[in-house]
């Protein structure tokens, strides 16, 4: 890969995430949540999935850990229909 391909790349790079951060921006004013996207990423850093596969049947349980009152901040981000609202 040359020069002018890895500067391409990380300009797509940047576009790319500069676009999921605005993203982030107007789904949170759509659910309401007053937070900057910066502090709802650092809340979701604390929030835990566990996944749960009972061998015998070989369900799997899946049960995101919402414990604080700054996870229920932003609980509305973890609901399973989440992306039906768009």
């Amino acid at each position: 890969m040359n020069t002018t391909e890895k500067i391409e790349a990380h300009v797509c790079i940047c576009f790319v995430a500069y676009k999921v951060y605005k993203e982030l921006e107007r789904i949170l004013k759509i659910k309401g949540i007053n937070l900057s996207v910066d502090k709802v990423l650092n809340i979701a850093k604390t929030i835990t999935t566990l996944k749960i596969n009972l061998p015998a049947s070989g369900e799997m349980f899946t049960k995101t850990m919402i414990l604080t009152n700054k996870h229920r901040t932003i609980e509305a981000l973890f609901n399973k229909n989440f992306l039906e609202n768009f």
